[in-house]
């Protein structure tokens, strides 16, 4: 892996993060190839999530058929790609907006030749359409800095192959055996098609990035979420989560990834979680503080990281005399107080949480948080239940082009009373990326198993830019603790005293 080496902004490096699976968000989640295939594991149930989990809801809301669900994600997914390349010029999407990022033009290559690989030729046993394609589009090969270099196809070119890809996935997708007994696990409920749906969601997310630290006037327009309810202003600060056994991760969900299995009981203490995601005016009191120039609030490694990137705020904000402006899609605005924080890093989230006298939750706090529901012993599979995320429930699927203001959505509230967990901004945890207990990796080993350990720390919860296929209760991102223009905030938590919560 090579030294990552930031620029006076702290947002950029030499050489390209290395690819990640599919998940929307850049540590680059979306940045992975696919690989081309291999075996399946040999425990069936485990990859398919076709067991029961004790202790865990089972399966999703969506279509009984998994065909139908597949077809479902599948056409939202390319809907949302073509929503975010249409509007832009040919020299726009050529190119390289920041050397973290790849053309989009790349991006939706990409996203076709994975499709090939695995929908085509993997799942339906077919000859491929561009094989001569798959180097240049294989993201382990080549780093995003270096993909303007590549003999990419044009514009015109990416769309009709992906169109023309997507049509023969649809022939096989038609064609197969899709039901959940199917002894096959990517075929198996669908969960090939189910993972190139969320790949591609994931790199749409990625390029929702990319519009975002491009230049130029706007692009992309979404209605501004809804004002806050009425109760926001009188939530609580925190909400006590209490101790006990509960049941993390799942062995249930159909198209859960690997990192998220198998389900498994975790011991928490009781604890206290901040009510909403900390917002723009909370942090800016960090700032007026000082905490930019203190030491004292940052890990050593953090320190130097804002002394060496020259770090005075969360990304894309500048002075406005006594106040803050942030560039957001290519509009100048004043940065919104009541906002969840955006575009902040690992480092930051941990500086603030130290000043504040407080510390970033675990990702087994965070996940108890969100899915534990101590009437029943059972852990949902979101916040409010079992049912997919709506519109009343959580800011998701790039509806608004913001988060929703702090204390919104009490419809997507917790058992715990905390709200929005799921949507809005990911939240940085305190946690390594690591393998849960019996960990099985599947379909291959670079979704996750290469990315474990201390250099990743793990994110939550999912922003208002990723779509709802790829965020639930058990979804795990991760990234680099430097990464600023993934669309990060946090919330605090501190230990519960002796005797509360028990």
């Amino acid at each position: 892996m090579t030294n990552p080496r930031t620029t006076s902004t702290g947002t950029a490096r030499d050489a390209a993060p290395p690819a990640s699976p599919a998940s929307s968000a850049p540590r680059d989640p979306s940045d992975a190839s696919l690989p081309r295939g291999g075996p399946a594991p040999a425990d069936t149930a485990a990859a398919t999530g076709t067991s029961g989990g004790a202790g865990e809801s089972a399966g999703h809301d969506g279509p009984a058929d998994p065909a139908a669900r597949a077809r479902a994600a599948l056409e939202a997914a390319r809907s949302r790609t073509l929503a975010l390349t249409d509007p832009v010029s040919d020299e726009e999407l050529i190119a390289q907006h920041s050397r973290l990022m790849s053309p989009l033009v790349w991006d939706l290559a990409h996203i076709g030749n994975q499709e090939e690989l695995w929908l085509v030729r993997e799942a339906g046993g077919r000859p491929g359409l561009r094989p001569d394609l798959d180097h240049v589009y294989d993201a382990f090969q080549t780093p995003r800095a270096d993909r303007p270099g590549l003999p990419m196809l044009g514009p015109g070119e990416a769309r009709a192959y992906a169109a023309a890809v997507r049509a023969e996935s649809m022939d096989v997708l038609a064609a197969v055996d899709t039901s959940p007994d199917r002894p096959e696990p990517l075929l198996a409920g669908a969960f090939v098609f189910g993972m190139l749906a969320q790949h591609e969601q994931q790199h749409d997310e990625t390029m929702l990035a990319t519009h975002q630290l491009r230049r130029g006037p706007a692009v992309l327009d979404a209605p501004a979420p809804p004002p806050a309810p009425a109760d926001a202003a009188s939530l609580p600060r925190e909400v006590l989560v209490p101790g006990g056994p509960f049941t993390m991760g799942t062995s249930t969900e159909p198209w859960a990834l690997d990192n998220e299995r198998p389900a498994h009981t975790v011991e928490v203490p009781a604890f206290w979680l901040d009510t909403v995601p900390v917002t723009n005016a909370a942090y800016q009191e960090f700032i007026a503080a000082g905490g930019y120039r203190d030491p004292r609030w940052w890990t050593p490694e953090g320190w130097r990281h804002v002394k060496d990137a020259g770090l005075e705020a969360p990304l894309f904000w500048s002075r406005d005399g006594d106040g803050w402006t942030r560039r957001h899609f290519g509009l100048v605005e004043p940065v919104p107080a009541d906002e969840p924080v955006l575009h902040v890093c690992w480092y930051e989230a941990d500086a603030y949480a130290r000043w504040a006298g407080r510390r970033l939750p675990t990702e087994a706090e965070w996940e108890k948080a969100a899915r534990h529901d101590p009437a029943s012993g059972r852990s949902r599979r979101y916040p409010w239940g079992d049912a997919d995320p709506g519109p009343e429930q959580a800011n998701l699927g790039q509806r608004h082009l913001r988060p929703a203001p702090a204390g919104s959505h009490p419809a997507g509230a917790a058992p715990s009373g905390a709200r929005q967990l799921i949507g809005d901004v990911w939240e940085w945890t305190a946690s390594d990326f690591d393998p849960y207990p019996g960990f099985t990796a599947f379909p291959y080993k670079e979704y996750s198993e290469v990315f474990f350990g201390p250099e990743y720390k793990v994110l939550r919860g999912g922003a208002f830019g990723v779509s709802p296929v790829v965020c639930r209760g058990t979804f795990r991102n991760w990234d680099y603790p430097i990464r600023r223009q993934i669309f990060a905030g946090f919330r605090t938590a501190r230990d519960a005293a002796p005797g509360e919560g028990a």
